[in-house]
């Protein structure tokens, strides 16, 4: 039975899931496609343009992603699973990233600024995704990420890290919630 309210479906820190290795979909079924649709909603219930598996408690391979949707737009969803990131490039795109998991923080974060991605559909067709110094080569690799364990939060400097950890709790204690890009007052 899914949760009444689709943020509660959604793993916050200091969950230990968030720093599991995910483990990959062998068969592509029903299950794996209601996973997909839960991870949809739960995304989009909370303003967010990419979720993972372990986000919703899954441990298996599999990332939502829509980096076109809003107010003025229809969804255009990718379910990627098994993802993998087949090249990166040398030169750096910087973002403020947000994470769902990480209610009330934004996070300063060099990524490589092109990247190509293979995964398969539900379909389990392999499908081929390549960006460039955009928010879908930032939301990408941060998806890609959360399926080994890795965290935004990783990415930064010890000292930053530290800081971004007091703050996070500070937004949870004052009530944040999934979507929440900055602390509540």
């Amino acid at each position: 039975m899914a949760p009444i309210n689709p943020l509660d479906d959604i793993v916050v820190t200091p969950d230990p899931r968030l720093r599991t290795e995910c483990a990959p979909i062998e068969v592509i079924d029903d299950e794996v496609r209601a996973l997909a649709e839960r991870m949809l909603r739960d995304m989009y219930a909370a303003e967010g343009c990419g979720l993972a598996a372990p986000q919703v408690g899954e441990l298996r391979q599999i990332v939502v992603i829509d980096c076109d949707y809003g107010p003025d737009s229809d969804p255009n969803p990718y379910v990627l699973i098994n993802p993998r990131v087949v090249e990166t490039s040398e030169e750096l795109y910087e973002f403020d990233e947000g994470c769902l998991s990480f209610p009330g923080l934004t996070c300063h974060i060099s990524r490589p600024a092109h990247v190509v991605v293979e995964a398969l559909n539900l379909d389990g067709v392999l499908m081929r995704y390549e960006a460039r110094s955009n928010l879908m080569s930032v939301c990408l690799q941060h998806e890609i990420d959360h399926l080994h364990g890795i965290t935004m939060m990783d990415h930064l400097p010890a000292a930053e890290r530290m800081q971004a950890l007091r703050e996070v709790t500070e937004a949870l204690a004052a009530g944040a919630r999934p979507g929440d890009t900055h602390r509540p007052e």
